[in-house]
Formats: C-alpha cells, structure tokens, sequence
C-alpha cells in the first residue's frame, strides 16, 4: 500500500507520464516519421519519382551508375522495397505493373480463301518497369490501352489473312505468330509488353454461310437438270 500510495504522489506520477510518454512516442510517433520519410513499394507495383506531380527525366549521367537510376532521357524508377523519401522536395507516384487483360472489338476478317471469320479477340498486357518504358507508358501516350488495341488488332488480321483453314489454328499459334509480329512495335510505342493474344469466340459470318449455300445449291442435280432443260 505503502509503494502504491509513493507511486502516485508527486514524483511517482512524473515517472509514470514520462515512462507513457516516451512508450506513445515509440509506439505512435517514430512509426509516424518513418512512414513520412520512407515509401515502401510492394510487389506488382513500381514508382516514379515526381517533382511538383511531374515525373523527373534524367537530364545528365549519374555519378554513381546503379540499375535503377536510368540514362539520360529516362524517368527515375524505383523497385519494390522500402526507399527514403524527402515530401519536401520528391514524391513517388506508384504504378501497377501487375498483367491485366483488354478485349479487342469483334471483327469480321477474310482468310487467304476468302473465307470469313467473325472473331472476338483480347490481349493480356503489363507495364515495364525501366525508365525508357515508363516514360513511354507515363508520358508519350495518351490512351495506352487504345494505341496497343490498334496494333494488335492489325497484327491480328494480317495473321488470318495469310490462313488457308477452314477453321482457325489453335489459340497457342495464334498467340505465336501475332506477338511475333507486334510485341516489338507494342513495347516501342507504348512502353508494355505483349504477354498473350487469345481468341475467345470465332463464327463464319452469315453473309459466308448465305454464299456458300447459294453455290452449294447451284451445284446440285436439280439445278443442273433445269439449266439443261432451258437450253
């Protein structure tokens, strides 16, 4: 009784508050600091360095060269991890890296027979994370999703323009011979890299279908036989 009554008079109370004080100050305040002062990225995910919201473009060599600072022309891009930051002077805009997916709009596409195809298409696309990509992806393009559609898209119909099936390949030949033709020219244009180009539904047109069957009955015994007969 006698120690609790010591603990909570005048300098036992004093104790007490500095003791609280200093735990508040480890537990709130140092966790606070360092969130300020330091930008954790996670995986799937890359940032950029930006003065007043504008990314900063190397303008000279560095003088330290590293992996991650990138050459002149570039933006400054950091990794996942835990980097210093200093809010009065940079911030980091974070962008996600992860894969996602775009459809392409339905078309109707000619084969090398003039057979015709109405295909349903998308592509699966992710950010690279460089400084020569993300300046692309960040700042050169205005509708990524858009310009990457467009170059898919044609490399898509001057793929089944060289078929001479009756139906289309298989998904993986396809995916194939298009990223062949057009990741290079994705990546140059639009700082993404082309991961996979699948074909989710494809019909004959019915405009083919009508045509074939036209023929199809031309040839047949009873039109032959009344030809015959206006002759």
């Amino acid at each position: 009784m006698d120690m609790l009554l010591s603990m909570l008079g005048g300098k036992g109370m004093s104790g007490l508050f500095k003791t609280g004080t200093a735990i508040l100050t480890i537990l709130l305040v140092v966790p606070a600091l360092l969130k300020i002062f330091i930008v954790t990225i996670d995986e799937g995910w890359a940032a950029i360095r930006t003065r007043n919201g504008k990314p900063i473009i190397r303008n000279r060599p560095q003088r330290r060269p590293t992996n991650r600072g990138g050459a002149v022309g570039e933006v400054v891009v950091l990794d996942p991890g835990s980097h210093g930051a200093f809010p009065l002077f940079y911030w980091y805009r974070l962008i996600d890296v992860r894969c996602r997916a775009t459809d392409l709009p339905a078309r109707e596409m000619s084969g090398a027979t003039g057979r015709q195809f109405r295909v349903h298409a998308s592509f699966e696309w992710r950010p690279i994370p460089t400084g020569r990509d993300l300046r692309v992806f960040e700042l050169d393009v205005v509708n990524v999703k858009e310009r990457a559609s467009n170059i898919v898209g044609a490399a898509l119909r001057d793929v089944i323009r060289t078929l001479d099936e009756v139906d289309l390949p298989h998904n993986d030949e396809i995916n194939t011979r298009v990223i062949a033709a057009s990741a290079e020219e994705v990546r140059r244009a639009c700082g993404v890299e082309l991961v996979r180009v699948m074909v989710t539904g494809d019909a004959l047109t019915d405009g083919y279908l009508l045509s074939t069957a036209m023929r199809d009955s031309d040839r047949g015994a009873q039109a032959i036989a009344s030809l015959h007969a206006l002759n």
